[in-house]
């Protein structure tokens, strides 16, 4: 996928997790159903905007990214971070973070060139090359799975209530 489709998927992936949280009631969007709540989700998703720019200037210099410096598992210790930082509860105010950053995200993915976006800058995790454009495309896949895992926390609290 190149650069602009790939901004395009990103931007949808945005607009439909940002929908959702704002059709939380209050009392949904504050609720912790497991460690995080939905308010938890949106906080870390911000985060991972400005560290998706932070790590992909990284790999450009063929450094590492931050994020794999200690993340615990599954990241569990980079988003304890990102939730705090974005420690707001008032939900207007961290959708126009996320809008923020995702805007920033996008003029810095705009300003790459299509070899930067795919070229194998021989930084690695796990094993697997990490370019920009994975690492875009697994910002993409974290937007649609924690709007799943909400809508399943939720799912599961209706049918116990009942």
């Amino acid at each position: 996928m190149n650069i602009k489709n790939q901004i395009k998927s990103l931007e949808k992936s945005v607009e439909e997790f940002k929908k959702f949280i704002l059709s939380l009631e209050s009392d949904i969007y504050l609720k912790k159903f497991t460690d995080w709540s939905p308010r938890d989700v949106l906080a870390h998703l911000v985060g991972w905007n400005m560290y998706t720019i932070k790590g992909s200037k990284q790999i450009m210099e063929r450094e590492s990214p931050l994020y794999f410096d200690e993340p615990g598992e599954d990241f569990c210790k980079v988003n304890e971070v990102l939730v705090k930082k974005y420690s707001t509860t008032d939900r207007k105010k961290l959708i126009n973070e996320l809008d923020i950053s995702l805007g920033e995200l996008k003029i810095f993915l705009r300003s790459i060139s299509e070899n930067e976006w795919e070229k194998d800058f021989s930084v690695r995790y796990k094993g697997y090359s990490i370019t920009i454009r994975n690492s875009v495309e697994g910002l993409i896949k974290d937007y649609i799975k924690h709007k799943k895992d909400v809508e399943d926390w939720i799912k599961n609290l209706n049918q116990r209530s009942k």
